[in-house]
């Protein structure tokens, strides 16, 4: 709201990053049975996967290779600030979103030390996301 179209800027739109589009074919757009799964996928699988490669792998592997030796919640920066950009850069032309969610599931899991506390973050955001984004017509927020 404060700047107006800043998404088109080349730091957000570009060869690495994309563009903001949505990945639904417009008929699509209007079928209760694909906007059903789309939610069910976003909030019940993504999550899941997610959260056990980045928070509940990664994290601990960027530690230590042998990544079952470090306890879930385990603080290091450099893997701390490497899986927060790299989730970062999986959201494409979102990769500001995607930075500060990466941090704050980040250090949700350090607080925690639960990847299903963090699943459960990561699936009401994606829930709320999806809501926003049917009930306003903000396709382009599903990429």
């Amino acid at each position: 709201m404060l700047f107006p179209h800043y998404r088109n800027s080349i730091l957000f739109s570009n060869q690495i990053f994309g563009q903001v589009h949505s990945s639904l074919p417009p008929e699509a757009l209007h079928s209760p049975w694909v906007l059903a799964w789309r939610t069910a996928r976003a909030v019940l699988v993504v999550p899941v996967a997610e959260e056990l490669f980045w928070r509940g792998w990664l994290l601990r592997w960027l530690i230590n290779s042998s990544f079952q030796k470090v306890p879930l919640g385990a603080y290091s920066p450099f893997a701390f600030w490497i899986t927060a950009a790299l989730f970062a850069s999986e959201h494409g032309p979102y990769w500001d979103v995607g930075l500060i969610t990466g941090v704050l599931y980040n250090w949700w899991m350090i607080r925690t030390k639960s990847v299903a506390s963090c699943i459960l973050m990561h699936a009401v955001t994606n829930g709320l996301l999806s809501a926003y984004v049917i009930v306003y017509n903000q396709w382009q927020y599903w990429q």
